[in-house]
């Protein structure tokens, strides 16, 4: 009866895991490219980001869809140029 409980909970904690890379990975690249450009903690980032959201009453939000569209365009754009050499 245990063992089962615990490979439920082991499962469980695999797909929260699971979860948070990906939502790492697609909701907050703006965060992260963010931090490694100016040199900080990722999570410090989306921390300042969260506080500033709350003051500013949600107006962040649209510059953080701003930045991940041009980043997305921009990874697009670097994905798509071909290079000198593959002539």
């Amino acid at each position: 009866m245990f063992k089962l409980q615990d490979r439920k909970r082991n499962y469980a904690q695999k797909v929260i895991e699971k979860i948070r890379k990906y939502m790492e990975f697609q909701a907050f690249g703006v965060c992260s490219r963010l931090a490694d450009r100016i040199e900080m903690k990722a999570s410090t980032v989306r921390l300042y980001f969260i506080y500033l959201s709350f003051i500013a009453l949600g107006s962040p939000l649209i510059v953080y869809l701003v930045l991940m569209f041009f980043l997305r365009l921009k990874d697009y754009v670097r994905s798509r140029k071909p290079s000198v050499f593959d002539l």
